[in-house]
């Protein structure tokens, strides 16, 4: 049977607050979000009949992403102005070096800021 290459998304929530440094607007107040983030990853299907277990999935973004923004002041996390655009460029970074050994790939993060606002970056999107 040919070995099709398969998305697999996993979506994470987390808590989170911060305010926008030289932005002139409500955002540059202190403000929170509950963000949605969701991980796709793309690569053939293996032996056991996946592209990776949602679980493990799960582990690796906890660990590297969630563990470290969820109910924080993302403005003391993180060196950088906490638009949702450096946020994804960052996540992305963080992400894709623990699927370089892998099978699969990390094929694109979508970061919900609020329910109607979100950044996406793709791997075909990438400046490299």
């Amino acid at each position: 049977m040919d070995r099709p290459l398969i998305e697999v998304t996993k979506v994470f929530t987390f808590d989170s607050a911060h305010n926008l440094e030289q932005y002139h607007g409500k955002c540059e107040s202190l403000h929170g979000h509950t963000y949605k983030l969701e991980i796709t990853v793309k690569g053939p299907v293996d032996d056991e009949g996946m592209v990776i277990d949602f679980l493990e999935l799960k582990n690796i973004v906890d660990k590297k992403i969630i563990n470290k923004v969820d109910h924080q002041y993302l403005n003391k996390v993180f060196p950088f102005n906490t638009t949702c655009e450096n946020i994804i460029t960052w996540i992305w970074e963080t992400l894709e070096k623990e699927f370089k050994d892998r099978s699969c790939w990390l094929e694109r993060v979508k970061l919900w800021e609020t329910p109607t606002n979100y950044a996406v970056l793709s791997k075909s999107d990438k400046n490299e």
